[in-house]
């Protein structure tokens, strides 16, 4: 997935979500409706968050320094973490505090027609911003599902700003059902449950994204896909005996380190292992281009070795 892609579902997020913000707060002051706020305050925090995430695409370019040798890959996913904080804190925490507070003291609503045609005009944006990211996400998903590409997604921005557009248009739904409800029953109280579940609603999305995004930062490996095939590249060579065992992760969306123990033939000059070694890694690299860091050690394979795909047990004392 190239950056680009990601930057112009962000960029379409961002556009949309400061719009609908000035006009859901422009009709929160018309209705005062706390729905309407509710929407207000979680497509402000919206905006903000796709401005995070822009900042840390912009982060993740700068050159490695001594002090960060791998580079600064993952201050996309330490910006995508910070992006649901935000929304469960400001979205979700503000919601439901919201929304209870009306329940218990409800008032009337204003000008509905104000409120119904603002809502609608939200919905317009917000659809157009998620199918902007439905069409970038389309382009890496492949034959994997949303749940599935969501879970094992190594690009951050995708998945949350594919959530937070999700959860902005069932948000501006229940806005819309809140609102409808309170004035046909002519209770405002359906107002604030309407927020209540807004608040709700952004708090699951928050914390799913929380979990996500947590997993990335820890570091995770390649996909099984990647290491399959750096591993059926490494040995096929003349001079590779076998790989022994192999970690890959993801130091960045879009950087992968692999490091592996390979056994050569036996025989090799120091002159022929090091060509042997530079093969094979221009083979594992050219069949996963984000294989950007290769580190292979010659090694001895040992009985004892317990491999299980990018995960073995080494209990040699190499």
């Amino acid at each position: 997935m190239s950056a680009g892609g990601s930057k112009r579902a962000i960029l379409a997020a961002l556009l949309a979500n400061f719009g609908i913000t000035i006009a859901k707060f422009f009709g929160f002051l018309i209705t005062g409706s706390s729905s309407m706020l509710a929407e207000s305050v979680h497509s402000g925090a919206d905006t903000g968050n796709q401005a995070l995430l822009l900042w840390g695409g912009r982060q993740a370019t700068r050159t490695a320094t001594p002090e960060h040798p791998f580079g600064f890959g993952r201050e996309r996913f330490f910006w995508s973490f910070v992006v649901a904080l935000v929304l469960f804190s400001l979205g979700s925490l503000f919601a439901i505090y919201e929304g209870i507070e009306k329940i218990r003291h409800p008032h009337e609503l204003d000008s509905l027609g104000w409120a119904i045609g603002i809502l609608a005009f939200g919905i317009v944006l917000e659809s157009f911003s998620f199918r902007t990211a439905i069409v970038e996400s389309n382009r890496v998903r492949g034959d994997a599902g949303w749940s599935e590409f969501i879970r094992h997604s190594r690009t951050p921005e995708l998945p949350v700003v594919l959530l937070e557009d999700l959860g902005a248009l069932i948000g501006l739904v229940l806005a819309l059902v809140a609102i409808v409800l309170a004035s046909i029953t002519d209770d405002p109280v359906w107002d604030g449950v309407g927020t209540l579940s807004i608040g709700i609603l952004l708090g699951v999305i928050a914390v799913i994204l929380a979990f996500e995004m947590k997993s990335l930062l820890i570091g995770e490996s390649a996909v099984p896909e990647q290491v399959a095939r750096l591993r059926r590249e490494i040995e096929d060579g003349d001079d590779v005996d076998r790989l022994i065992h192999m970690r890959t992760q993801h130091i960045g969306p879009e950087e992968l380190l692999v490091a592996a123990k390979v056994s050569f033939r036996p025989g090799l000059t120091t002159s022929q292992l090091a060509d042997a070694i530079d093969a094979a890694e221009s083979r594992a690299r050219a069949a996963v281009p984000i294989a950007r860091m290769i580190y292979l050690e010659p090694d001895l394979y040992e009985a004892d070795y317990v491999e299980h795909d990018d995960v073995a047990t080494d209990s040699s004392p190499h």
